[in-house]
């Protein structure tokens, strides 16, 4: 068992919560949607799972990045969306059904894919020999606890509950943007010895090109993957989504509290600083490619 730190704490609670708000959206009528026409679903996780981290792995090869940021943006790649992807394509109406549902079912293989992931670039670029570790078993507890129980949590108050549940969402997200906030806050200013990652500006810097150049590239493939495969365009926005805003909370859970190293924590913090952005703007240029006003239903 890990000791752990008061930030450790509010960062697990703040998924927690994150996938409360995620369980609370989900219903039957969700699921039986995604299921009828799969396509879209199953192109996408194999993209988000295979293709996405092996780009990431390629990318950081080829940089000049300190070890431990390399590994902590393959990290990062390597994690689902959360509340952030569901909103964007509810804002713009993308296909909020397989938002959601691409989340939780990705939220339930990174029980799986982030382990590994992360420990085959821990041998890649530390050695065989290494002693950094990501604890397997620990890490499968950690996310189920944070991730998929409170994501069963708020599903069962939906069912139960439908009306309470459409209540509590809005006020939630407030709730939810106050904590993400000062998780944000104390990553990004606090010490390291108080649990902040003690970035400067040179390493922001150093950082940024590759996390955008990331970013943008997973925008692009999430989107022609499946508009290759002749799929609607919006499913194609949606997966474009999914693919490039990522749970840095989850980044930070695993990177922090997991492998207790603040370095691999930075490319999550810097990444966190500028994709809902760059999410705002694809989100404008799909619309406008497709001769759309901003906020226009999609046509198919």
């Amino acid at each position: 068992m890990l000791p752990y730190s008061y930030i450790d704490i509010l960062i697990s609670s703040v998924l927690a919560f994150i996938m409360l708000g995620i369980g609370l959206t989900l219903t039957i009528q969700n699921f039986k949607d995604v299921v009828n026409e799969p396509k879209s679903l199953l192109i996408g996780l194999s993209s988000q799972i295979i293709a996405l981290p092996i780009f990431a792995f390629v990318v950081t090869y080829f940089s000049d990045l300190p070890l431990p940021v390399k590994v902590g943006l393959i990290l990062l790649i390597s994690c689902p969306g959360a509340s952030t992807s569901g909103f964007l394509t509810y804002f713009f109406k993308g296909n909020v059904a397989l938002s959601v549902t691409f989340t939780t079912i990705n939220s339930i293989l990174t029980l799986f894919t982030i382990p590994f992931t992360v420990n085959l670039a821990l041998m890649f670029y530390y050695g065989s020999q290494t002693s950094i570790q990501l604890p397997f078993w620990e890490t499968l507890r950690q996310i189920f606890l944070v991730t998929l129980i409170p994501a069963l949590v708020g599903a069962l108050i939906r069912g139960r509950f439908p009306t309470f549940a459409d209540n509590i969402k809005k006020p939630m997200n407030y709730v939810l943007l106050v904590a993400l906030a000062a998780v944000f806050f104390v990553k990004l200013f606090a010490s390291e010895e108080q649990g902040g990652t003690g970035i400067s500006a040179t390493e922001f810097w150093q950082i940024f090109p590759y996390g955008l150049l990331i970013n943008i590239v997973s925008f692009i493939w999430g989107y022609y993957i499946i508009f290759i495969n002749r799929l609607s365009n919006k499913d194609s926005f949606t997966i474009a989504i999914e693919s490039a805003v990522h749970n840095t909370t989850l980044a930070f859970l695993v990177a922090g509290t997991l492998l207790q190293n603040q370095d691999m924590v930075k490319p999550a913090l810097v990444y966190s600083m500028f994709s809902f952005w760059t999410a705002i703007i694809f989100s404008i240029i799909v619309k406008l490619r497709l001769k759309l006003k901003t906020f226009e239903a999609f046509k198919d």
